[in-house]
């Protein structure tokens, strides 16, 4: 599959490490331009975009409106168009299920912003260019979290619901030039998930899931790979748990 997307050019939302930051090597080392965001990590994100060629990285917010039209926009006019969108940026705060009080609404619309509005807010941009080459595609990263009563909060879990479904919905409505697909991995590790925190979970899902381990960046990476190169697929939600949630 070597040169799978020569001549493309994606836009990875989130992509200054972790996943994001894995998949846009993933996408690069297939020959597509790749276009690295991030919020905060400006010189992480400045640093991956020169070490892949032909990308550039462009600074946005995509829980404003504006930062995620003016992000797909950048995109394209430096680039002249765009095929392949990869919305990875998420965020979330860790609360156990059984403490609601600490979930308040507050909570729920600082994730809601970023992993639901965020996510629409850019693919809604990013439509008519995706659509314009006829073989567009789009990957959602949502989470196991959407799927099962589990995740770092329920105000996340509900987002990543959220998201998973929405994938299915547009994946309706925009074919057959565009192609929306979604991942939903369970635990990675990423230095989001280094914190001690985590190792509890960790624990468990090395104890638990069939294939014994914690899925890495790169394990999620060579999924959103195969959903963008596979052309008759679309309105699928990808689990990458390593088979946790057959237990």
């Amino acid at each position: 599959m070597a040169g799978a997307l020569q001549g493309k050019v994606a836009l990875v939302t989130g992509s200054s490490s972790g996943i994001g930051a894995a998949a846009a090597r993933a996408l690069a080392a297939e020959g597509a331009r790749v276009v690295v965001n991030s919020t905060r990590s400006e010189e992480a994100g400045r640093a991956l975009a020169e070490e892949l060629p032909g990308a550039t990285y462009v600074r946005a917010d995509i829980a404003d409106e504006v930062q995620a039209g003016a992000l797909v926009a950048e995109t394209v006019e430096t680039h002249g168009r765009l095929d392949v969108l990869v919305n990875n940026a998420g965020t979330t705060v860790v609360i156990p299920h059984s403490d609601l009080d600490r979930a308040s609404p507050d909570v729920w619309r600082k994730i809601f912003d970023v992993n639901v509005f965020g996510t629409w807010q850019v693919s809604v941009a990013a439509v008519p260019h995706l659509r314009a080459n006829g073989d567009g595609t789009i990957v959602n990263v949502s989470s196991i979290a959407g799927h099962k009563t589990t995740g770092s909060s329920i105000p996340y879990a509900a987002s990543k619901a959220a998201l998973s479904h929405m994938t299915a919905l547009l994946a309706n409505v925009l074919g057959p030039e565009i192609r929306v697909n979604a991942v939903a991995p369970g635990l990675v590790d990423t230095p989001w998930t280094s914190t001690p925190e985590w190792d509890v979970i960790r624990t468990f899902v090395q104890a638990q899931a069939p294939l014994g381990r914690s899925a890495t960046a790169e394990d999620v990476a060579h999924v959103i790979l195969g959903l963008v190169t596979a052309s008759y697929v679309t309105g699928e939600v990808v689990l990458v748990d390593g088979g946790l949630h057959l237990r």
